[in-house]
């Protein structure tokens, strides 16, 4: 399914470790843009991040944010009882040698490993983290499906009135053909001197020629449907639909550049008109 550069998606995931949360924010950009932001517990994932973003989304300057909020007790310390067991044991050993000896409370605190902080499991608390934005990758892809669901709609009809145009221009070339062969006849007559027949039917076919637009109607009748065919894919087909636009551009100037007629040269500024609707909608296409 077609996509849009833009999107939003976001959650939150409660963890022993405190609550992470992610977002993801997207525009439109040529390439794939990728920035992260992510606490210094998270900060070894980064590469992880990138290249699991990069699998699921192809163009868009994304934004990528991970934020961990520390439970209430992160900061309640953890006593090693049976550090201070052992260490009771020894006191209680030396106790003859050294009968004037005391160890006060706050010193038997500073012993190096009697109190800690809680530790972060950093493998457990990056599994939670990729399984987050997993998450919400797919609620951020999902959203881009459903805009682009509707930037198809909005092309496909603009497509429909380039291909009604062309249909158009088919319509009215025999009789725009027919008027200028009568008004070329019309001017030969009033020659004081009869032209000559052979050369009558040359000057016919060079003017016919330069009114000859088939080949451009074939071509774009040919665009439409494959511009149609790209709309329909799954893959990503920004660049492919802008260099489409580009030939549909190619034609339409031509079938102006051609015109003898108020009708076709009305036409072929509608068919521009159209073609640059298009082309707005692509720019959101990744």
């Amino acid at each position: 399914m077609i996509r849009s550069m833009t999107a939003f998606a976001s959650g939150e995931r409660a963890t022993a470790f405190g609550t992470l949360g992610c977002e993801l924010r997207a525009v439109n950009h040529r390439y794939l843009e990728l920035g992260v932001r992510a606490p210094d517990e998270l900060r070894a994932l980064e590469a992880v991040l990138r290249e699991r973003i990069g699998a699921r989304v192809a163009r868009g300057k994304v934004e990528l944010t991970l934020r961990l909020r520390a439970p209430e007790d992160a900061g309640a310390f953890v006593v090693d009882d049976a550090l201070v067991e052992r260490l009771g044991e020894l006191a209680l050993r030396l106790q003859p040698r050294f009968p004037a000896m005391q160890v006060g409370f706050t010193e038997l605190l500073q012993y190096p490993g009697v109190l800690r902080t809680r530790a972060t499991d950093a493998d457990a608390l990056q599994g939670e983290a990729l399984a987050l934005l997993d998450q919400v990758l797919g609620e951020f892809i999902a959203a881009r499906e459903r805009e682009g669901g509707k930037l198809v709609a909005v092309m496909l009809e603009r497509v429909d009135g380039i291909a009604a145009r062309a249909a158009e221009v088919r319509g009215v070339v025999p009789a725009i053909r027919a008027g200028q062969r009568a008004k070329l006849e019309a001017r030969l007559a009033d020659l004081a001197q009869p032209a000559d027949p052979g050369r009558l039917e040359q000057e016919l076919v060079l003017s016919l020629q330069k009114l000859d637009v088939d080949e451009e109607l074939d071509r774009l009748d040919s665009h439409v449907a494959e511009i149609r065919r790209v709309l329909g894919q799954r893959e990503p087909a920004g660049r492919r639909l802008d260099f489409l636009l580009q030939e549909f551009n190619r034609e339409a100037n031509t079938l102006g550049s051609k015109s003898v007629d108020p009708r076709t040269s009305n036409i072929a500024v509608e068919l521009k008109v159209l073609i640059d609707q298009v082309r707005e909608q692509v720019q959101n296409i990744e």
